[in-house]
């Protein structure tokens, strides 16, 4: 087989600070790949001829590659060289990083500064704030989990016949579907359902449409598998059913908040959307994103809920928003003739939830302590929400505001001239730290910095807000 051809050229520009060489030559590969200057399949020149353009010796270079290569950004190919991986510019533009820079020592002479780009306001979406979980409640739901003698089947997943009857129950009442516990599979987070999804489902080779902007990680699971993902534009009501094809094997949509710009797809498109599916034998896959958290309209039933959905819509929700992320437990719902398909492909690729884990989250569920918990963050959620959006109408009237009905997170929309990933990186020399909408994007040049606020006490909003407009102001 003949070896790829290699780049003879790869410029970079090196900061001047006094990080390890090797930090700053991997930091400069990812700003190409940010700035679309370099994609993914593009050879990179080998470490002897970048270590010559840059005017330094080979070993920084090889110690940076192996750091972008064991960051994912890259690949090393026996007789090929290295090449930049799948994804890599989408986790560059959601700006991901090649290592985590240290932290000094803190100083406690007078002469020690702050530090650099010190966070003051991360705004950042996707991290609920656990501080008002009720800690005693949780440590009795674990205590109750140590007291119960664990299984010893290894061949086995764990069957979490307790957590799938009191989910079946918890999502009739709170999403309108009415599920037999054994519709359900209990899985390791959102991320990992969506990665033994393309060969269950049998995706792979085929196309899938998925929102754009839309979720990262489902753009990069289906990629990386082998799956043709196909952008789909968005608008103020999610994504339109009569952009799909007869050719697409599957959508892949965020209907109750569609993630990242907040639209709540209306009943005509849910309709849509099934129609679609039963004329050309395509899946649709239900995310239902921050379906738990509304406010000012009321919950739209998801779109399994619909008839006729069970053999054409496969349902996923998690825990991560409404308990804690690092809990790693959601659930999916699969259309019924494809239940064992994907049941058997989880559990080959052992994607499972511990016993001792489920029976937990079962017991939490079961005792009332799930509906306390989600009546008081609603509650928390909705008074910061609604403190966050009055500073941004005061300080920065002229923005429009997406996504401001529910979940934890709304986006500020910008001009789109400006370059929102400039703007977000310029935000931290305020303290602010938001995600720039376009590292959500494939194809769509819509502007605008994605805002959580699931974290920020209603008596700082204004303070956050303030510095976000100094940030914004020319």
């Amino acid at each position: 087989m003949p070896r790829a051809p290699r780049s003879t050229s790869l410029p970079l520009t090196l900061d001047g600070s006094d990080r390890p060489l090797r930090q700053r030559v991997a930091d400069a590969v990812v700003a190409e790949l940010r700035e679309g200057r370099v994609r993914p399949g593009d050879p990179l020149p080998s470490t002897r001829v970048l270590a010559t353009e840059l005017g330094i010796s080979r070993g920084p270079v090889v110690a940076a590659y192996d750091e972008l290569a064991a960051a994912g950004f890259i690949e090393t190919r026996p007789g090929s060289g290295a090449v930049v991986a799948s994804g890599a510019d989408r986790a560059a533009r959601a700006g991901a990083l090649s290592s985590v820079e240290p932290v000094a020592p803190c100083a406690t002479g007078p002469t020690a500064g702050p530090a650099r780009h010190e966070v003051r306001f991360d705004l950042r979406p996707g991290r609920p704030d656990i501080g008002f979980l009720d800690r005693a409640a949780w440590r009795r739901a674990w205590r109750h989990a140590a007291s119960l003698v664990p299984g010893n089947d290894m061949d086995q997943a764990p069957p979490h016949v307790r957590l799938r009857q009191v989910l079946a129950d918890h999502i009739r009442r709170s999403r309108g579907i009415a599920l037999d516990p054994d519709d359900l599979l209990i899985t390791p987070g959102v991320s990992a359902t969506l990665r033994a999804l393309p060969s269950a489902l049998g995706l792979v080779g085929r196309t899938v449409a998925i929102e754009d902007p839309g979720y990262v990680e489902a753009w990069t699971a289906f990629s990386d598998s082998g799956v043709r993902t196909r952008a789909v534009s968005v608008d103020d009501d999610g994504l339109d059913p009569a952009q799909l094809r007869r050719t697409d094997a599957a959508t892949y949509v965020t209907p109750s908040h569609q993630y990242p710009l907040g639209a709540r797809m209306p009943v005509v498109r849910r309709t849509a959307l099934l129609d679609w599916a039963r004329a050309s034998g395509g899946i649709v896959i239900e995310d239902d994103y921050d379906g738990e958290f509304r406010y000012d309209v009321s919950p739209l039933p998801a779109l399994r809920s619909l008839e006729g959905a069970d053999d054409h819509v496969l349902y996923m929700g998690t825990a991560s928003k409404i308990l804690v992320p690092t809990l790693r437990v959601s659930w999916v719902a699969p259309p019924r003739p494809l239940h064992d398909a994907v049941r058997l492909e989880l559990e080959r690729h052992n994607l499972v939830v511990n016993e001792m884990t489920g029976e937990a989250v079962a017991e939490f569920i079961a005792n009332g302590s799930l509906a306390s918990h989600h009546a008081r963050a609603a509650r928390t959620y909705a008074g910061r929400r609604a403190r966050l959006v009055a500073a941004l109408d005061r300080h920065l009237p002229h923005h429009r505001l997406s996504g401001v009905d529910a979940g934890l997170h709304l986006v500020l929309l910008l001009d789109s001239d400006l370059d929102d990933h400039e703007v977000a990186t310029g935000l931290l020399r305020h303290g602010v730290a938001v995600n720039p909408l376009s590292a959500y994007a494939v194809e769509s040049e819509r502007r605008g910095l994605v805002i959580g606020y699931a974290g920020l006490p209603e008596s700082r909003a204004d303070l956050a807000v303030r510095a976000l407009a100094r940030g914004l102001t020319p």
